[in-house]
């Protein structure tokens, strides 16, 4: 973690009143004084500001049942920012563990853990995300043996990993993938030949969407350790 997030997890100052305390030479790790807010430290050093130790509060973990026309983003941009339908303190301390697109709907997970969100979004520990896909045209039957074999996707040199396709009917579909490039699932199906008019998030990993629409709620023990906490 970021060592200006410690602070401001373990205090109630701000970002820039953190970094106020470590420009003054304020802030210690393991008995030496940092002054970059970008240090990253970690659980088990000794973290001291003006002497006295910090310890940070519990993670938080957090479902959203994601509305289209929102950014997952700490601020407001085009569109608001998916954190106005989280009621918790301190949300700015949140960040999103795998994000989705404005027009995106579904399930998003939210923490201010960042090795427990890193065991999401990261590609080699092949955490499955599995989106409803509603397409523009007829779905083709060979779309499923080319997602499993993989999509070299445009601007890219290698292709995408292997991602099952499960048909609903003609123009919907479940599609499951265990990486995150930028419009990754809307790239694929440009690859051949179709057009995604909706896209939903349904599940991640073994947590399922169990929401309604702009709600939210904190994961179970059992949900938060499933990703390896």
């Amino acid at each position: 973690m970021r060592i200006d997030k410690f602070i401001c997890k373990s205090t109630e100052l701000t970002r820039i009143e953190a970094s106020e305390f470590l420009q003054a030479q304020k802030v210690c790790v393991d008995g030496k004084v940092f002054t970059n807010g970008a240090t990253q430290v970690h659980e088990d050093n000794c973290i001291t500001l003006d002497g006295v130790v910090l310890t940070p509060r519990p993670s938080r973990y957090i479902m959203v049942h994601k509305p289209e026309n929102t950014l997952c983003s700490n601020v407001d941009e085009a569109y608001p920012s998916l954190f106005h339908h989280v009621g918790v303190e301190k949300a700015f301390d949140l960040h999103v563990a795998g994000r989705l697109d404005a027009d995106t709907t579904g399930l998003v997970l939210v923490t201010d853990d960042g090795r427990w969100s890193y065991n999401i979004i990261t590609p080699h520990k092949q955490c499955e995300k599995t989106y409803r896909v509603t397409l523009r045209d007829v779905i083709k039957d060979e779309v499923a043996l080319k997602f499993q074999q993989g999509i070299l996707l445009q601007g890219q040199k290698k292709p995408t990993l292997p991602a099952k396709l499960e048909v609903v009917n003609d123009r919907e579909v479940l599609l499951t993938i265990t990486e995150g490039k930028f419009h990754q699932v809307k790239r694929m199906f440009r690859a051949v030949g179709n057009r995604v008019n909706a896209l939903h998030r349904e599940s991640i990993g073994n947590i399922r969407l169990d929401i309604g629409l702009g709600e939210w709620r904190y994961l179970t023990i059992d949900e938060i350790n499933s990703f390896g906490k």
